[in-house]
């Protein structure tokens, strides 16, 4: 009788174990086919930022917004309300520390400075790395920064997020309107 109890009380924690990761897995996938997609526009990262494991690190130029409130405490969660300009890319629409009763989309980011005598702050987006196969990775880096870097060319580079109740999954990295895997492709080919 006791091994019976002991093999169920097994036999639960390990569907619990599948549950958990497959449910996580399951919401990503539902963000991604159902909600909203937004271009973010990216801007040059540091050249001597290092190269930090499997992803690029992203910085975007929407990182900050006007605020009514200037009570904003670093490390503070903020909720950004976004809407698509008329060039398609996200932007600001307003920020808040609780659910505003709008139908716009928002993410949750976090809070990283605010000097109390603005009426702006400066928020840290949840989608700053883009995981790539290993092999892929540095060279995607250096790609990425050759293109956002560059000053006199017309590159438009941006990352295609997908937004649902407050969640974001990180689509894919572009530059020019192609997806940072064809200049891999192409670099790898030359």
């Amino acid at each position: 009788m006791k091994t019976i109890h002991i093999f169920l009380i097994f036999v639960i924690v390990v569907l619990v174990q599948l549950f958990v990761p497959a449910k996580m897995i399951f919401d990503r996938e539902d963000i991604l086919k159902t909600g909203t997609v937004y271009k973010f526009k990216t801007r040059p990262v540091d050249p001597s930022d290092p190269f930090r494991g499997k992803y690029i690190t992203l910085n975007y130029e929407m990182d900050s917004a006007e605020s009514k409130d200037i009570t904003w405490q670093r490390g503070e969660k903020i909720l950004v309300y976004i809407e698509s300009d008329s060039l398609g890319y996200a932007k600001v629409y307003d920020v808040s520390k609780d659910q505003l009763g709008t139908d716009k989309d928002y993410i949750e980011a976090k809070v990283i400075w605010n000097n109390g005598k603005s009426n702006t702050v400066n928020f840290e987006l949840p989608f700053d790395r883009f995981y790539m196969e290993e092999s892929k990775a540095k060279p995607a880096e250096d790609i990425y920064r050759e293109y956002n870097t560059q000053r006199n060319a017309n590159n438009d580079t941006y990352a295609l997020v997908a937004i649902k109740n407050g969640e974001a999954v990180l689509k894919n990295v572009y530059i020019n309107d192609n997806p940072i895997r064809y200049y891999i492709e192409n670099h790898n080919n030359q």
